[in-house]
């Protein structure tokens, strides 16, 4: 019994140990950015969108964990000019044809698996929420000095957003709109 109470009481300090060496970094909104692209058959579009908040966890140098909140309704259209069809484009994708800000205006990513692969450079896998539907989505991330990069390729249709989807739909032609939308996320932190 003895030893199971200082076998306990070792198990506990290690923790304590673990969790005070590892720290959290929040990141700095205002400097951090996300830019979309979205393409159809016959073009593309993109734009940008903030972050509400976030954090990047660290044991060290290397990271152990990370969790974002976007401001979905703050989808903004980067490659129309104002009275140029940019308005429209960004009410339509805040409408409830694509995103539904207005019923859900945050979307997450949390972090649920990290793989350290050489110098900075991990492979992440994280639960996407959007419009109140969860998935996985894996990714590359590089982590250097205050900075961390990502490319990601998210599968609208997986989050019911099937606006003018070759792959619900028929017959669109060159009105097709493609069902994958790429995300390049820049945090400073």
């Amino acid at each position: 019994m003895k030893n199971l109470k200082t076998i306990a009481l070792a198990f506990l300090a290690f923790t304590a140990t673990t969790l005070a060496s590892a720290q959290t970094k929040k990141i700095d909104a205002s400097k951090s950015n996300i830019t979309w692209v979205g393409k159809k058959v016959t073009g593309s579009h993109e734009g940008i969108i903030k972050f509400k908040e976030g954090a990047l966890a660290f044991k060290g140098d290397k990271l152990t964990a990370g969790n974002f909140v976007v401001n979905m309704t703050s989808i903004n259209v980067t490659d129309l000019k104002a009275g140029g069809g940019k308005e429209k484009l960004e009410g339509h994708l805040k409408a409830d044809d694509f995103f539904g800000t207005e019923k859900y205006p945050l979307g997450t990513l949390v972090f649920t698996k990290i793989a350290a692969k050489q110098n900075g450079l991990y492979t992440i896998t994280a639960d996407l929420t959007l419009k109140g539907i969860t998935h996985p989505v894996t990714f590359d991330m590089i982590v250097k000095d205050a900075k961390a990069n990502a490319a990601l390729i998210v599968d609208r249709t997986k989050y019911d957003i099937k606006y003018k989807s070759g792959s619900f739909f028929d017959g669109l032609g060159d009105a097709t709109i493609y069902d994958n939308f790429d995300l390049a996320v820049e945090l400073s932190f």
